[in-house]
């Protein structure tokens, strides 16, 4: 039997890697993310991209490797030439979305390009937001592409 796809997105690393949160919420996200790391993981198969290692490299060093070293292991989704690039540059537009979550746009556009059934991520304010979902999806659609289930660890 084939494992649903996930496309893993920096802030699950970010959660893995960092020192436990003095903020309560933060906490019990961190923690949460780690249960589904620890158990839930081998249900899925896992794909990461260039953009996500790129920005888990930024920051203090050693948080940063230990981001990298996470990983290491998981098949890097080729980024398919501009077609993901104009994707995430039409989601910018069209959501809209600030200019400076580009990156944030390109992870949706990737992981939709690339057929991912969900994309994994604590980024709830650019990414997992409800009131944005629809409309990325119609986006996304007119491209022709789906847009995959966009959850943080708490719901997969």
């Amino acid at each position: 039997m084939d494992r649903p796809t996930v496309y893993i997105e920096t802030s699950i690393v970010s959660y893995l890697a960092s020192r436990p949160s003095r903020d309560p919420v933060t906490l019990r996200n961190q923690q949460l993310t780690h249960a589904w790391w620890n158990t839930r993981r081998p249900d899925y198969a896992l794909f990461t991209s260039k953009f996500v290692i790129d920005e888990a490299a930024d920051g203090d060093p050693v948080i940063a490797q230990r981001r990298v070293t996470l990983l290491t292991s998981i098949p890097l989704l080729a980024s398919e030439g501009t077609v993901a690039e104009e994707l995430a540059q039409a989601l910018v537009r069209g959501v809209p979305l600030p200019p400076r979550a580009f990156a944030d746009a390109m992870h949706i556009a990737l992981a939709s390009v690339r057929g991912m059934a969900y994309l994994l991520t604590w980024n709830c304010k650019h990414i997992a937001n409800p009131r944005l979902q629809t409309r990325m999806a119609r986006i996304t659609a007119a491209w022709g592409f789906t847009i995959p289930a966009l959850r943080t660890p708490a719901e997969l």
